[in-house]
């Protein structure tokens, strides 16, 4: 069993944008994809729950942004807690837009991400800054945390594979990975990378994250239920709990990191 504990914080700075409907990215030419991602990072923050409300007016919406520049990538994410499931996501890695589509799916979250990155070399910098950004914007999002119900458990089947997620927004980062990906790749993908997505989104979101497989031999299946199964458990981590009347479940009294 693998465990990741990371210190790493990083800066960001909030830039108003929109999600969109779920988009499917295929590969296109660099301009066509450049005049996209500008029209997509310009775009105003709408409806980020995909019922036509303006956040302004709605100050109870769970709604983050967050912008991560680096001479590596340059990554914008909006999370909406409160959504409906949307998903915009327009990455270099395609994989991972596949399983972002499955989080915000099966999360009910609005999820945007848009990225590019150095991906001649690797999808190393670009998935890891995707995590830390979305890490982020869920932390930020969900501010003092008073009245969520705080813990998520939750088990995933897909076909053969079987995945268990137990998650605890405490506000301590920690990762417990036991997963056993029989391939290296998925397509062009590098499955070490769902390790480490996991390890960074849980570091910057003050999470307590253990992913466990039960069962499963196909590397797709085993890593499209772990993402369906972290959405449903984070859903449940994230839903405010009526009983606690707004009063942040811990005996400590707090749940960030601050």
């Amino acid at each position: 069993m693998a465990q990741c504990q990371l210190g790493r914080q990083m800066p960001t700075s909030l830039a108003p944008m929109r999600v969109g409907q779920r988009v499917q990215c295929q590969p296109r030419s660099q301009q066509a994809r450049q005049s996209r991602l500008s029209a997509l990072r310009a775009a105003p923050e709408a409806a980020v729950n995909g019922k036509g409300v303006d956040t302004a007016a709605a100050p109870s919406q769970r709604v983050a942004s967050v912008q991560r520049k680096t001479k590596e990538t340059q990554v914008d994410v909006t999370l909406g807690i409160d959504g409906t499931g949307q998903c915009t996501a327009d990455t270099p890695v395609h994989f991972l837009n596949h399983m972002l589509d499955q989080l915000a799916s099966h999360g009910l979250f609005d999820v945007k991400v848009v990225a590019t990155g150095d991906t001649w070399i690797d999808d190393h910098h670009t998935c890891e800054d995707i995590a830390l950004s979305l890490g982020t914007a869920l932390s930020q999002a969900l501010g003092d945390r008073k009245g969520i119900s705080r813990f998520g458990n939750f088990s995933a089947p897909l076909d053969e594979a079987l995945v268990n997620v137990v998650l605890d927004l405490s506000g301590r980062p920690h990762l417990s990975f036991d997963v056993d990906i029989p391939t290296e790749r998925i397509g062009t993908f590098d499955t070490q990378m769902v390790e480490h997505f996991f390890c960074s989104l849980a570091n910057t979101a003050g999470m307590t994250l253990h992913i466990r497989k039960l069962e499963g031999k196909n590397s797709h299946h085993i890593v499209e239920a772990t993402f369906k199964a972290f959405a449903r458990a984070l859903r449940q981590a994230c839903e405010v709990d009526p009983r606690r009347q707004g009063m942040i479940a811990s005996s400590k009294g707090v749940l960030t990191q601050q």
